[in-house]
This record gives structure tokens, sequence and C-alpha cells, in this order.
């Protein structure tokens, strides 16, 4: 990182990223039960509202891209907080169902503009080729809103209320996430600034003709991958329980995951500058192969392959931004991430159902086969990925 400057910016981007998946992707975790408990709304909605949400993000992605490329990203990531806010309170105050769903259909379109991707190509527009440790610090941040966003949320929960809760989060966006990016992000989109390695932004390490077939394998490898984190991330105490383990102990155990994908990020932040993020994405698909073959075993090594899970998806997460940056330039970096959070997140919102079809149908074993062919298959398209790009580079 570059100064006092990109670390308030990297600062910034860790802490609020920490709640926008806090308070969307990890939220119905905690408060699910409570709401359908309250409500006696369809549990299958009230859950469904996320996953329409990640479908809203998904279609909306490419222009949030576009957008990011003509402005910068500080005036879309404030859009995300506000954003943010109208869907909480919506989801606070929603007297029926509806109403409910279109907090989440707000929430979507937050979720499109305040994730991850948007985050990177904010980064990758306004840093350059310097974003690459930039993205693996904010991931790092990123890494803590399960362990920082669950337990506040069963505290808010329990002490006020899940309609409450819904509230709070609504008004951390709005007085504290919608300021700071106002006043910490920079505000001028690169082409506003006299900057010679700007000038020089328009450089890749692919020719021209072979950057297309390259980024389609790419979205490809990224949005298997996102199919199994969401579907694992849904339905791994259901799959552990199947294995005979209580449910506290499948908790503990699902608990191994956040702070693997912490400590994998930490070593790539500490070495991964010495290897290119093609070698880092190939350890990345590996360990989470690993980890669900081991599931899929019945072998009694549970913690050594939810820790491998964690891990390769922790460095995944990381090459979900440095890949691209290095492959194609940052000259379109932003609208590359955005197209590509098109496939990722569609990917993301379907995933829970096919796990639970996969799990009705045929019970565990069909669920850990089909996710381990899914992450086998995504190993031999990382490997031919990164053979292309050496041959294509030659």
């Amino acid at each position: 990182m570059s100064g006092p400057r990109s670390r308030s910016v990297v600062i910034t981007l860790g802490i609020f990223q920490i709640l926008a998946w806090g308070s969307s992707f990890y939220l119905l975790t905690v408060l699910a039960p409570a709401i359908i408990a309250q409500t006696q709304w369809p549990s299958a909605f009230v859950v469904g509202g996320l996953s329409m949400a990640l479908l809203v993000a998904g279609l909306v992605s490419p222009r949030i891209g576009h957008t990011i490329q003509r402005f910068g990203g500080r005036p879309v990531l404030a859009a995300s907080s506000v954003l943010f806010a109208i869907g909480l309170i919506t989801l606070a105050l929603a007297p029926v169902l509806p109403v409910y769903l279109a907090g989440w259909f707000v929430i979507g379109l937050a979720m499109a503009a305040g994730l991850y991707d948007p985050a990177f190509a904010t980064l990758g527009r306004h840093y350059g080729e310097d974003a690459r440790r930039m993205i693996t610090a904010v991931t790092l941040f990123g890494g803590f809103a399960s362990t920082v966003c669950w337990p506040l949320t069963a505290w808010l929960l329990e002490q006020y209320g899940w309609r409450a809760t819904c509230a709070v989060y609504a008004g951390l966006h709005a007085f504290v996430g919608l300021p700071s990016y106002l006043l910490l992000l920079p505000k001028n989109p690169p082409e506003l600034i006299a900057n010679d390695k700007v000038k020089e932004a328009g450089k890749s390490e692919l020719p021209q003709a072979q950057q297309f077939p390259a980024l389609v394998l790419l979205g490809i490898i990224l949005t298997l991958g996102a199919v199994i984190l969401s579907m694992v991330s849904t339905h791994l105490v259901t799959l552990l329980q199947t294995r005979g383990i209580e449910l506290a102990a499948a908790v503990a155990l699902g608990a191994l995951i956040g702070p693997s994908q912490v400590s994998a990020r930490v070593i790539e932040m500490t070495i991964g500058r010495r290897f290119h993020p093609l070698w880092t994405m190939l350890i990345g698909v590996i360990l989470v192969a690993l980890g669900i073959l081991l599931l899929w075993s019945g072998l009694p090594l549970i913690a050594a392959a939810l820790i491998a899970y964690g891990a390769g998806n922790g460095i995944s997460s990381i090459v979900r931004g440095t890949v691209p940056l290095v492959l194609f330039g940052p000259s379109r970096y932003a609208v590359l991430m955005g197209k590509l959070g098109l496939p990722i997140l569609i990917g993301m919102a379907a995933a829970p159902t096919l796990g639970a079809l996969l799990i009705d149908a045929g019970g565990a074993r069909l669920a850990y086969g089909t996710l381990s062919v899914i992450s086998l298959l995504n190993v031999v398209l990382s490997v031919v990925l990164l053979r292309f790009c050496t041959v294509a580079k030659a």
C-alpha cells in the first residue's frame, strides 16, 4: 500500500465490508427463525428473500461496474449505504410479506453496490496495479463478518427483537457508513489524477485476442466456486448432522471455517506477491476440493476437512479480485468485475435451492457427491486457465 491515504481507504472498505456482509448475506442465519415465529410467514419466502436479493444483485452488477469505471467507487459505495438503510428499515417496518420481500429487493441493489466486487473495482479503478495487496487486506477484514455480526445480531435479537435489529443495522449504514464513504474515499477517478502509473494502466498480461476466452473460463471457475460456497454455507450444519453429529458440535465445527479463511488470507498477504495469482487460485480450488472430498469420504477427519475448505475459500475470495486485475489490466477492471459479478451472484442465489433439492432427492451423499464433482471440475478448469495464460504470454 502506498501511504496513509491508501491505508485509510483499505480500513474504510474493510470495516464496512463487515457491516455489509453481516447485515445482508449473514443476516437471516440468526434472524430467520425469529421472523418466522413472530410473523407466521412461510419459511421458504422468509429465507427466499436473500436468494432474491442475490439474484437482483447479479442482474445489476454489470451496470455497477460501468458506473465505477466512469465515476469511481465513492458515489457507488455511498449509494450502497443509502440502499442498505432503506432496505433494512423496510424489513423492520414490514407489516406483510410483500413489503418484506420488497425490502430484500432493495437490499439486493445495495449488495450489488456494496459487497466485494464493487470494493475491488474501486481499488483497481483508483490504484491500478498497486491494488493487489489492498484487495487482500480488504478480504482480511471481510473474513470477520460472521465472527462479528452473528454475535451482535444474536444479542440485538435477544434484547430488542428482529425488527429493531434490522433498524439498528439500517442506522449504522445511514449514519456511519454513508459519511465514512463520502469523507474517506477518493473523490476523483484516475483520469483526473496526474500519475504516470495511471497512464500505463492499459497494460495487461494477455494479448487482446486471448482475453475473451480467458475471461469466460475465469468466470466459470469463479461461479462454480461461489456455488460451492453458497451451498455449503446454507446446508453445512444439516450435512454434518447426517453424519450423526449433534447440533452444538456441528455449529462448533462450522466455526472452524472463519478462522481458517482469515489465516489463509494472512499467509497470502505475507507471501502472495511472490507468486502469480493464477497459482494462488489453483491452490485455493485444490484446498476446497480436498475439504469437500474429505467430508464425502466419511473419514473421521471432519475438522481437517473444514479447515482445508475454509482456507481454500479464504484464498479464493482474494483471487476473485486479483486475477482479473493481473490478467486484463486496470484500465477496464471495474467493468470486468461487474460482468463477473453477474454469474457469480446468480450462482450464489441458486445454490441453496439446488442443495435442498439434492438433499431431498438423495440425502447427504448425493449433495457431497455433487459438490465433489463441481470442486474437482474447478481444479481441472484452473489448470486449463493457468496453461492457457502461460501459452498466450509466451
